[in-house]
């Protein structure tokens, strides 16, 4: 009882001659920190509303708020009773210890190969990054689903970022028939991609015989473009592509296959099936491709 009594009275006589300083270092620290909080939020708001992009502004926002932070702790301690230069020693030293700490494991630390707004494909996802964290990333498909993707799967597998670089190669490819002038129509494919704004002029664009196929010709657009204008810029050019070919007479090609009939009523090519009605001199056991007689 009597060590009781010693404890309770000591306590009393501490909150005598400090209690007052106490209440007071933290009334500081309440209010400092709801005040920080409220002015970090209050700026975050502002510019994301008028500078969404403006990534530079956002991080400054948050040092604002780390110094803000800082300055009220240590008014708390001041206030009760720390001495100014002993903190301002100590926060040197913890200043140093996390520079070189943070300087020494940065080659160690794996990071993301992409950031917050990029187009991204990792395993059977395509997507917009819209966060990471610490453990996981946030991505968005083009279908409005939501995933939250672990980083050390992301790390573990091949990542795709479309927006790694500022353009992308575009690609037309188109089969025409064998009948067709080529020349022209490598003519005209070039000229859709030319006259499009958003294509670039270096390297400027070509046009290359693919394929000589068992049915067509396939031709091989290839062009430049921004990648944030990438898809809107292939399906324009792919409706232009249609429109301005069947404008200039250019027919594409539908896989078909051409039989030649003998007088003898076998097939031309020697195979020695007659043509007969039902079977139009078709081999019974090959596989149904359209026919063009």
């Amino acid at each position: 009882m009597e060590n009781e009594f010693s404890r309770l009275q000591r306590l009393g006589e501490t909150m005598t001659q400090h209690g007052t300083q106490m209440a007071l270092a933290l009334a500081i620290l309440i209010i400092g920190l709801l005040a920080a909080r409220w002015i970090h939020n209050s700026l975050s708001q502002a510019i994301r509303k008028r500078y969404p992009k403006n990534k530079p502004a956002l991080l400054m926002c948050n040092l604002l708020y780390i110094i803000i932070v800082v300055i009220v702790v240590l008014g708390t301690a001041v206030e009760f009773g720390a001495k100014p230069v002993n903190l301002l020693r100590l926060l040197t030293i913890i200043a140093l210890i996390v520079t070189g700490v943070a300087i020494f494991l940065k080659p160690f630390i794996p990071s993301m190969p992409f950031k917050a707004g990029n187009t991204v494909k990792t395993g059977n996802l395509l997507g917009i990054v819209e966060a990471i964290t610490f453990l996981n990333t946030r991505m968005k498909t083009f279908d409005g689903k939501t995933f939250f993707v672990p980083n050390r799967q992301i790390l573990n597998d091949i990542v795709i970022n479309y927006h790694y670089t500022q353009t992308r190669r575009l690609k037309i490819d188109v089969s025409i028939r064998y009948d067709q002038d080529l020349l022209k129509a490598k003519r005209v494919l070039e000229a859709v991609m030319t006259e499009d704004a958003r294509v670039k002029t270096k390297p400027g664009p070509m046009v290359y015989v693919l394929n000589l196929a068992s049915s067509s010709v396939d031709l091989g657009g290839r062009c430049w473009v921004d990648n944030k204008a990438y898809w809107v810029a292939r399906c324009d050019l792919l409706e232009k592509t249609k429109l301005r070919f069947d404008s200039e007479g250019i027919q594409f090609a539908f896989p078909q296959l051409d039989l030649h009939i003998n007088e003898d009523g076998s097939r031309a090519d020697g195979s020695g099936y007659p043509a007969t009605a039902g079977t139009t001199g078709r081999n019974p056991h090959e596989a149904d491709d359209e026919e063009n007689i």
